[in-house]
């Protein structure tokens, strides 16, 4: 389905609208400054932060490690002292209590290679103290047989943290379309999704170079198998003007506890390591853009090509910042790479 520029820009302005009068007043006074700005003239902050000791002395991430990780890597995105006595305090810079909150995350890849359960854990924690009702919010992907493989258990009603795939609820029967996509959408993200907030891993792409956070948004529409010629481009970048995916984003935190450099998106455990990190942003291009970058690192220290040697460099996250889409940052020089040991 492929639409002029100028169409694409009136039918993208006119569903905007529709779009933001979807979303609560409170959401939308929600939104950190740096997904204002992420295309305009600021700087977008990126905070990669480590912790070396986040398994112990055994495999399994530790809980009380990953929340105090989640903690340091939150409050130094919004540029609050390590010492505050109140994370959720930079939690409700993205949410207010009458949100429904989702978090979509990856299990495509199983147990290895999916978001981390105690990630999401620790999240789920934080938005409810910020005052968010744990029935509001919504851990999802496509697929529930996918989530529970990944090691996340149904949840569905009560009082507690909802937890399924889109095939409990369905896709919407009309398609929405910008530029090259057209695509029914997850009902999770349409109809129980205020704020999103996005939970990629860090991994190689045999087709697309890299999946982080732009392309974690091929889970919520019904036909991705279409957007894979290219290395992908320019369906991603194209997929994510979509604006009932744009209106409702408000941070990505990237799972970096474990990640692959080669031979993804499945899991192979010959080709992960373990970095004990998770990347923090408002601007989904600039995290998209520092996680190629420490695949990268990963694939010259372990004397491989670089991806675009391999014939396979995410050509997608350059679309994403051009002048049609204006998603975020590749440039350097405006992306504040914060470093949080």
């Amino acid at each position: 389905m492929k639409s002029t520029p100028a169409t694409n820009r009136r039918q993208f302005l006119s569903q905007c609208l529709r779009g933001a009068a979807l979303l609560s007043a409170g959401a939308c006074s929600a939104l950190p400054a740096a997904t204002e700005t992420a295309a305009g003239s600021e700087k977008s902050r990126v905070v990669v932060a480590r912790d070396p000791q986040l398994r112990g002395s055994g495999t399994d991430v530790d809980a009380k490690r990953m929340a105090a990780l989640v903690d340091r890597a939150v409050l130094a995105f919004f540029g609050l002292p390590e010492s505050s006595q109140n994370p959720a305090e930079a939690w409700r810079k993205i949410v207010k209590p009458a949100d429904t909150v989702s978090l979509k995350i990856n299990t495509l890849g199983g147990r290895g290679i999916s978001t981390s359960t105690v990630l999401v854990e620790a999240i789920c924690d934080r938005l409810q103290q910020a005052g968010v009702r744990a029935s509001s919010i919504l851990v999802w992907d496509r697929d529930t047989a996918e989530l529970e493989r990944a090691g996340f258990r149904t949840a569905v009603g009560g009082d507690r943290v909802q937890c399924y795939g889109t095939d409990h609820v369905g896709y919407e029967d009309d398609l929405s379309a910008w530029g090259s996509v057209g695509s029914r959408l997850s009902k999770i993200l349409t109809r129980q999704t205020s704020v999103l907030i996005n939970l990629p891993v860090l991994k190689d792409h045999d087709g697309a170079g890299v999946t982080l956070a732009l392309k974690n948004m091929y889970g919520a529409v019904h036909n991705p198998n279409k957007y894979h010629p290219n290395g992908c481009n320019p369906y991603v970048a194209d997929l994510n003007m979509l604006p009932e995916i744009r209106s409702r984003m408000r941070l990505s935190i990237c799972d970096a506890t474990t990640a692959m450099y080669e031979g993804g998106p499945g899991f192979k455990p010959e080709h992960s390591w373990k970095p004990n990190a998770l990347l923090v942003a408002a601007d989904p291009v600039a995290m998209d853009w520092t996680g190629w970058q420490m695949i990268e690192r990963k694939r010259r220290e372990m004397g491989l090509k670089t991806l675009d040697a391999d014939g396979r460099g995410p050509a997608y996250i350059a679309t994403a910042a051009d002048s049609d889409h204006r998603l975020g940052h590749t440039d350097p020089a405006r992306i504040e790479t914060v470093e949080v040991a």
